[in-house]
């Protein structure tokens, strides 16, 4: 904040209040922050009266830095905002007339929010600081480490779960259940969170398009379908992707498959501190143009804490251009899955920059799956 001369820091983005102060609640539905001033001791919790409580439970903040607003400023017929709370909040904490950064382009802070506030605090210069907070979280604690290493537990047992249903004839939304079913019943003993992504699972004709979830089709004799999803632990997730087959797989899928998996290890292998997120990339690039293939979008990005609709940090990516040196304890999730219109094919890892390399979080066969 003070090599970007901010007075104060307005954070809205709901992972990054959780790891400034520990904010934990499913309240990012209506406007709420976490500010952090340069002369106070500890950030200030400002958001909805009856989710004060929730801030008391899970923040580590003293009850003098946690501000609620009435329940008339939700949705309110009266006019008001919870962004003319927060401006009487930045005033008591002498910046009405500083340089206040507030996350521009997070989720949950619209053009009204930024609107209101400015003509609350007139005196007040806004500056964007949307990614601030989110290099800092990059590289990764002890700690962080261990609930990543968790959820990468119980994305096993989830993948485990859907690769065990899929076959001819079940609907997908079977399969999708029977992921859920996993994630939430964890893995050794420990249970685990809802994830900031639904399950992804396209399948068909529709596994050239990655985004896609469940329906209430059956799987037919033919079918490639992706899975994608991951477990989450306290917040923190472990992404792992793989695709299976209904049947035998023809020999295109089965080439493509097999050239993700060669690439992938290629990156992989790749890894480790002082080298660029873009050399990491042309490892991938160089396997899959010797096959003729072209691909333009990234192959991985920093992801750790998050909350939906998004697991990523929006920070450094591993594509051309992007020259972010990789350091010991970031952290990515790598999908570098070839799409084509007719199917598509995805493997993804889970993996921490160690001293010398990369350390794959999950444990789980890079392969082509079948179902019957």
């Amino acid at each position: 904040m003070r090599e970007e001369d901010l007075d104060a820091l307005v954070v809205s983005d709901p992972a990054n209040m959780n790891y400034l102060a520990g904010y934990e609640g499913w309240s990012f539905y209506v406007h709420q922050a976490v500010v952090v001033t340069t002369n106070h001791d500890e950030p200030v919790w400002v958001g909805r009266d009856q989710d004060a409580n929730g801030a008391r439970a899970t923040t580590w903040l003293d009850e003098e830095s946690i501000h609620a607003y009435s329940d008339d400023h939700v949705h309110s017929p009266y006019d008001l905002h919870p962004m003319d709370y927060l401006g009487e909040v930045l005033e008591d904490l002498d910046v009405k007339d500083g340089h206040i950064g507030v996350e521009m382009d997070a989720y949950y802070f619209t053009a009204k929010a930024y609107t209101r506030l400015q003509k609350n605090l007139p005196e007040a210069t806004f500056e964007d600081a949307t990614l601030l907070v989110n290099w800092l979280r990059i590289k990764k604690s002890e700690r962080e480490l261990e609930y990543m290493r968790e959820a990468a537990r119980i994305s096993e047992e989830a993948m485990v779960a859907a690769l065990d249903t899929i076959e001819a004839g079940v609907p997908e939304y079977e399969a999708a259940a029977a992921i859920y079913d996993a994630l939430i019943h964890g893995a050794d003993g420990f249970g685990g969170d809802y994830p900031a992504i639904v399950p992804l699972m396209p399948s068909g004709d529709h596994t050239g398009t990655p985004h896609l979830t469940w329906t209430d089709r059956k799987f037919e004799e033919g079918d490639p379908i992706i899975i994608e999803l991951s477990g989450c632990r306290h917040r923190y997730h472990s992404p792992l992707a793989r695709t299976t087959f209904v049947g035998d797989p023809p020999k295109a899928v089965q080439e493509t498959a097999d050239i993700v998996v060669e690439g992938l290890e290629a990156a992989l292998d790749t890894v480790e501190p002082g080298v660029t997120c873009e050399e990491v990339e042309k490892a991938w690039r160089n396997v899959i143009q010797q096959y003729d293939i072209e691909k333009e979008d990234r192959i991985a990005y920093a992801m750790g804490l998050g909350y939906p609709p998004d697991w990523g940090e929006h920070t450094a990516s591993m594509r051309p251009g992007d020259e972010t040196i990789l350091e010991e304890n970031m952290t990515f999730h790598m999908i570098p899955g070839l799409w084509f219109d007719d199917f598509g094919v995805e493997m993804s890892e889970t993996f921490r920059v160690t001293t010398n390399g990369a350390e794959v979080l999950a444990e789980f066969p890079r392969e082509l799956f079948t179902a019957r």
